[in-house]
C-alpha cells in the first residue's frame, strides 16, 4: 500500500465544497452554501469563481462551454462566459421551503443524476432525479433523505448511492440503454465497520473500489464493495470532509473537498486537498450529452 501525501491546492475556502470533479485539466466543484462554482487548475493553482445566487448541490460538464448544475432552482443550465442561465426542470418546486438539491453526477450515457436534501431532515421526504439528455426528467428513487454519493462500475452494470442517514451503500443493476435501475441491495454497511458518521460523496476507481468522503468524520475510505472490505483510509486535518474525485493527467490524484465547522477552527477546513502517491487511479468522468 503506497505512503500517500496530502496538500490543501488552492486558496478559496468554500463555507461547504462539495461536487468536484475533474474534466479537461481542471477541477470543478461548488460551495453550496457560499453559492458559488469554482474552476482550479491544480497545476498552477489558478482559481476563477462565479456566483450563482443560489445554492448548487453539485454540477456537471457539457461538451461545450456550458455547465448544468443541480442546485435551488432545480437543474439549470449555466454558461460560465456569459452568466446565462437556462432552466431545465425544478421537480422540487413545491418542497422548497424543506429540500434542495445535493449531490450528482452523470452516467455512462450522459444523463445527469442528482437527489435532494430534507434540509429538516424529514425522513422519506427526498429524491434521486434523471436528467436525460432529450430533456425529460424522471424520478429513480423515492423515500430518501439525503441523496448523496453516486457513480458507476466500468462495465455500467452497477450503480451505487448513498443514502446518508441508512450508513450504507447500495448497488442496484444498471441498464446503459434505457437507465432503468433495480435490484437495489446494501454492499457495505460502513456502520458496521466502525464508521458512525455521514458517508457522503463517493468516486470509483479503475480497480472498481468505491472511495467516500464522510461527513463529520475527516476521513475519506476506499471500500471493496465486491468482497465487502475496507482496501484504505485517508485522514484529515480537518472534520468536514464532504466529497472525493481522482483527476490529474493521469487520474491518479484524489481531489476532497471540505466544509467549514464554525466552532472548530481546523487546518484547511474549506479548501481543497489533494491526496498523492495512492497508488491507484480513477476513471474518466462523463459529461452532460444534452
Amino acid at each position: 500500500m503506497a505512503d500517500y501525501t496530502l496538500k490543501t491546492i488552492g486558496k478559496h475556502v468554500s463555507q461547504w465544497g462539495e461536487g468536484p470533479i475533474w474534466w479537461n485539466d481542471h477541477l470543478l466543484y461548488v460551495d453550496i452554501n457560499g453559492k458559488q462554482l469554482i474552476k482550479l487548475n491544480p497545476e498552477t493553482e489558478k482559481e476563477t469563481v462565479w456566483d450563482i445566487g443560489e445554492r448548487i448541490g453539485t454540477v456537471v460538464p457539457t461538451d461545450g462551454v456550458d455547465v448544468i448544475y443541480a442546485g435551488d432552482t432545480g437543474y439549470v443550465r449555466f454558461n460560465p462566459a456569459t452568466g446565462e442561465k437556462t432552466h431545465l426542470g425544478d421537480p422540487e418546486a413545491a418542497l422548497r421551503e424543506t429540500n434542495r438539491f445535493n449531490d450528482g453526477k452523470c452516467d455512462p450515457a450522459g444523463r445527469f443524476w442528482a437527489g435532494t436534501i430534507s434540509l429538516v431532515k424529514n425522513k422519506g421526504t427526498a429524491n434521486l432525479y434523471c436528467l436525460d439528455p432529450d430533456g425529460t426528467l424522471s424520478l429513480k428513487l423515492a423515500d430518501l433523505t439525503n441523496s448523496n454519493g453516486i457513480c458507476w462500475s466500468a462495465d455500467a452494470k452497477t450503480m451505487y448511492h448513498i443514502d446518508t442517514p441508512t450508513l450504507s451503500i447500495r448497488a442496484f443493476r444498471y441498464d446503459l440503454e434505457s437507465g432503468e435501475i433495480n435490484n437495489g441491495r446494501v454492499v457495505i454497511d460502513t456502520k458496521a465497520k466502525g464508521y458512525d458518521t455521514s458517508p457522503d460523496g463517493m468516486t470509483i476507481d479503475s480497480n472498481g473500489n468505491l472511495w467516500v468522503a464522510f461527513c463529520h468524520g475527516g476521513c475519506v475510505v476506499c471500500f471493496d464493495p465486491i468482497n465487502d472490505t475496507e482496501v484504505q483510509r485517508v485522514d484529515f486535518p480537518c472534520i468536514e470532509t464532504t466529497a472525493c474525485t481522482f483527476g490529474g493527467p493521469n487520474l491518479d490524484r484524489l481531489f476532497v473537498t471540505t466544509g467549514i465547522k464554525p466552532d472548530l477552527d481546523e487546518p484547511g477546513a474549506g479548501q481543497v486537498f489533494v491526496v498523492d502517491r495512492l497508488g491507484v487511479q480513477g476513471v474518466p468522468a462523463f459529461a452532460f450529452q444534452g
